[in-house]
């Protein structure tokens, strides 16, 4: 993946799983930097069956142990179904970073041109979520 400048391997986060009947249901990373934790991935295989809210939450509760006070990630300007999914759950908008996802295709030149909703893909979002203690 691509993001803020960068090129990772989410495989390389810690992370959870979510499993039901013996199959892999979702899967989230993430990584801690002193008080911050960013979420790297999330997916979820069935949508709208309350997987990625209990792969959130099992993060907010590993950022919390941690000692972060904030959980942060981000998402591209055509990703609408994840701004409203994360919005729902207590993330506002921190930043956009208006054509950054032109500069991460010179690092990932696979990124397509055009996501979600026939959307072209321009710019990283970056949401962010305060954790009570």
């Amino acid at each position: 993946m691509a993001a803020h400048n960068t090129v990772f391997c989410p495989a390389d986060h810690d992370g959870f799983m979510a499993v039901e009947d013996d199959a892999i249901a979702g899967l989230v990373t993430f990584v801690v930097t002193g008080t911050d934790c960013e979420i790297t991935l999330i997916e979820a295989v069935e949508r709208y069956s309350g997987v990625g809210t209990a792969l959130l939450a099992a993060v907010e509760q590993a950022a919390r142990e941690a000692g972060c006070g904030r959980v942060w990630l981000i998402t591209t300007n055509d990703n609408v179904d994840a701004l409203r999914f994360y919005q729902r759950r207590g993330f506002v908008l921190r930043s956009v970073h208006a054509g950054a996802v032109e500069r991460a295709r010179i690092l990932k030149p696979e990124i397509p041109a055009v996501g979600d909703y026939g959307i072209p893909i321009r710019d990283e979002i970056e949401l962010e979520k305060f954790l009570p203690q």
